[in-house]
């Protein structure tokens, strides 16, 4: 047994060291994930750091500033810069360090509630998630959702720490600072809450009188730290961002019209984890619901669904069903697996094969599964290694030349970008770039107030861009890159802002007319409508 554990361990600690080779790489083109995040969000969300070091300031007014809502992560990346400088692969190999920290908490957390003295589930999660493709492609972005996932596990492991008067102060300060630091990672967070108090409620012996009297001042805590961040915002102004956030990210919800398909959806895009792997959980996740009563002496696994099913609810509800927000469920749901095996075999459940001929198929059942987990996602991940591109990278360096060249050519002409992957622009090349999507000042205004020399758009220049630009500048478009896989998003086109006139001011939009003034189509006008 222990031979086993340490040859696990040591092939998890092989996979895991792969994911620091070519950090430079494109999300693998053509893969199984079509992802809007490739094209934008590792620059987005690490803004306020990258505009710390090129601009002297972290803000930049109208433009987008996630930072004011979500500060931890490029609060992180800026302690990361000031030894390597802004870079791809420095916050990249940051995110993959945070990997890291996800298998050791997650080895830590199954030790913790192990079934029995001796135990390889730890070491099986640890190695499925250490070879896990799905794992290993989203891992690698400077993103969100795997500091969010560290910070969860480390939640859960000071949650199992619960006990009585002094034993119980550091796990209390511990949840009191990890819970207002992950819901300042990505506000999402507060769908995971359940699954932290649930683990509490199992540590003070499911009585609910101890149980209010540990998570009172849990709260009080998480809810005085939120509010000094509160506090901060308003003091600076930045309230306007900080709601902006939220108003960008509502467009899309469930509704009683698409409820059906969208719970279809949610749950038929679960596949992203893994052929083998995801109906492998399902059916362990139906297991546990089913035996949830016997569960009572290993709270870790009614966490774990907690923690999974809570985020697949926020999936549902948003219905923006992007790849790597199930990298937030597919964490508990590895480390659900091989705990239900083991639990299974050792007969907690009441479901154990009886005699000994049959608790060896089952046995050897669960080894060809883990196995054949292991071989599948092993070969793909492999496959990615094999054949790198670059072609994000190349874009952006052509760019950054062709920008150059121009100035050196006309130094007077702004080298300010615009562009949705305008931050991605800047973290690989250190151009100055603001958003042409996202933006508390409307874009004719913000285009108006910074002068941007250049804009940078995927295969076309959309109507709504070229009306913000057009009372300022003559558009022409003066070079052309390929780059990535998305067939709407695979030729990054370079336009030259000409600024040969006078700016004009942006058209006024019209005032709404009044309700009780519009005719419906068909209807004839009222007197009064006519007069209008």
């Amino acid at each position: 047994m222990r031979l086993l554990e340490a040859v696990l361990l040591c092939l998890a600690a092989v996979f895991f060291a792969l994911h620091y080779v070519h950090l430079a790489a494109d999300f693998p083109n053509f893969s199984p994930w079509m992802d809007w995040s490739k094209y934008t969000d590792e620059g987005w969300y690490g803004d306020a750091a990258i505009r710390y070091f090129q601009w002297g300031h972290w803000y930049v007014a109208g433009d987008f500033n996630p930072a004011t809502a979500l500060p931890v992560w490029p609060f992180l990346e800026g302690i990361l810069f000031q030894f390597t400088g802004v870079s791809l692969i420095a916050a990249r190999a940051l995110t993959v360090t945070v990997f890291e920290g996800i298998l050791v908490c997650s080895w830590l957390l199954l030790r913790r509630w192990r079934p029995g003295n001796t135990s390889l589930a730890p070491a099986t999660a640890v190695f499925l998630l250490a070879v896990s493709p799905f794992c290993f492609v989203f891992t690698r972005l400077a993103i969100l959702e795997p500091l969010l996932i560290l910070l969860m596990l480390l939640a859960l492991l000071f949650a199992g720490r619960i006990g009585e008067g002094l034993a119980r102060l550091f796990p209390v300060i511990g949840l009191g600072v990890l819970i207002p630091a992950m819901i300042l990672t990505k506000t999402t967070a507060l769908f995971l809450l359940p699954s932290i108090f649930w683990l509490v409620f199992a540590g003070v012996e499911y009585r609910p009188r101890r149980f209010v009297r540990v998570a009172l001042p849990v709260c009080g805590l998480a809810l005085a730290l939120w509010l000094l961040w509160m506090g901060l915002i308003l003091h600076g102004h930045y309230m306007l961002d900080y709601r902006y956030l939220f108003s960008a990210n509502g467009y899309t919800q469930i509704s009683r019209a698409n409820a059906l398909s969208v719970l279809h959806d949610t749950f038929a895009d679960g596949m992203w984890m893994g052929k083998i792997f995801f109906p492998a959980a399902m059916l362990a996740v139906a297991v546990a619901a089913i035996r949830w009563r016997r569960l009572r002496d290993y709270p870790l696994v009614p966490a774990l669904l907690l923690w999974a099913a809570g985020y697949t609810a926020f999936l549902a509800y948003h219905n923006n069903l992007q790849p790597r927000y199930y990298l937030v469920v597919a964490v508990p749901l590895t480390l659900l697996l091989p705990v239900m095996l083991e639990l299974w075999l050792l007969g907690r459940l009441g479901l154990s094969p009886r005699g000994a001929s049959l608790r060896g198929v089952a046995l050897a059942g669960a080894a060809i599964l883990i196995g054949a987990i292991g071989v599948q996602d092993a070969a793909e991940m492999f496959g990615y290694l094999r054949h790198p591109e670059y072609t994000l990278v190349r874009a952006a360096r052509q760019l950054h030349q062709y920008i150059a060249e121009d100035r050196s050519r006309d130094s007077q002409h702004s080298p300010l970008v615009l562009s949705i992957s305008g931050s991605n622009l800047s973290l690989m090349t250190g151009l100055h770039s603001i958003n042409d999507d996202f933006g508390t000042l409307e874009l004719v205004n913000r285009v108006g107030q910074y002068r941007p020399g250049w804009y940078a758009a995927w295969n076309q220049i959309d109507d709504d861009k070229m009306e913000a630009l057009a009372p300022y500048y003559r558009v022409e478009r003066v070079a052309t890159f390929s780059a990535m896989d998305d067939p709407d998003r695979n030729q990054l086109v370079l336009y030259r802002l000409n600024d040969e006139t006078e700016p004009t001011p942006p058209r006024r939009p019209s005032k709404p007319v009044p309700l009780s003034f519009r005719a419906k189509v068909g209807q004839e006008p009222s007197t009064i409508q006519r007069k209008h």
